[in-house]
């Protein structure tokens, strides 16, 4: 009995001591994700101008944001910049990476030198950028010899985001895949060796599928990244021109603090969430059926 009242007092005492640990993450969650979000559904159904009083307005907030065309564009033009974006990073990422990933002298001075666009400002990237695409004086225009509006023209604008995005993630996405190269066991890339599998033959049927969980989260952050751009689409375009640029962080931005509809702003905060929540589902089934389905099979060459 007595032994019975001593495990379950050190039980007890294992439970607050590990309840004790947890709790600074705990507040943390609870301040800066869990009170966050109830903000933005309880702003979501109440009407407020930043300085008058707070009224409850019901679903109007809903209806007038799910009704407004140009949020929906917004969302179109945020869909079309992950679709530019991802695929390019992802796949530059992937090509640094297999370079990187040799073991060699000054790896790691390049790895460095490929994250520091990423590890720069966003607004200074965008700043910097701004002057390059310039249609006068500009670095680029200067380089091809013809004055192009990159940054005016409703073609180009959106394509020329886009690759300042890519340009500062492409090291970011590399990292990733880099340790995930250095983490496949050499047994296995020597086995596929004596089988054959060399050069694409090795990438395709051995890196890649032991690269999915790096893949899915490479690919799940890429597109949670790309709907959450704002300093870099604020110093390069303003959303702009013609709204040709006015991605769904821009158009939330404008209504909180331009318009002074912080209401309309959080339903579309929330719709946003809903969108990529969707979309990660999407990968994640995606990529858990491919690797449960190269788990089942063997490798053939």
């Amino acid at each position: 009995m007595d032994r019975t009242v001593r495990r379950g007092s050190a039980r007890r005492r294992q439970a607050a001591v590990g309840y004790a640990l947890l709790l600074p993450s705990l507040i943390g969650v609870g301040c800066f994700l869990l009170v966050p979000i109830a903000v933005v559904l309880w702003l979501s159904v109440h009407s407020w101008n930043l300085l008058g009083p707070i009224e409850f307005t019901g679903a109007s907030n809903w209806r007038s944001v799910l009704a407004d065309r140009q949020f929906g564009h917004s969302l179109l033009v945020t869909l079309a910049l992950t679709a530019l974006v991802v695929p390019v990073q992802t796949a530059l990422g992937f090509a640094v990476a297999a370079v990187l990933a040799r073991r060699g002298r000054g790896g790691t001075v390049l790895r460095a030198v490929y994250a520091l666009p990423w590890m720069c400002a966003p607004v200074a990237v965008g700043v910097v950028w701004q002057w390059i695409f310039a249609p006068t004086g500009g670095a680029l225009n200067a380089l091809l010899g013809r004055r192009v509006e990159w940054l005016s023209s409703p073609t180009l604008a959106l394509p020329a985001v886009a690759a300042v995005i890519v340009w500062m993630n492409v090291g970011y996405v590399a990292l990733f895949f880099v340790a995930g190269i250095r983490a496949i066991p050499g047994e296995i890339l020597d086995a596929g060796a004596l089988d054959g599998a060399t050069g694409w033959r090795r990438i395709r049927w051995l890196i890649l599928p032991l690269l999915r969980p790096t893949m899915f989260f490479v690919l799940v952050t890429g597109v949670l990244s790309v709907f959450q751009t704002f300093d870099a689409v604020y110093a390069l375009t303003r959303g702009g021109p013609d709204h040709h640029t006015d991605v769904v962080a821009m158009r939330m931005y404008s209504e909180a603090f331009q318009a002074a509809h912080p209401g309309r702003a959080a339903v579309m905060a929330v719709v946003v969430f809903a969108v990529m929540f969707v979309i990660t589902v999407v990968q994640h089934r995606y990529f858990r059926d491919r690797t449960e389905r190269g788990e089942a099979e063997r490798y053939e060459f």
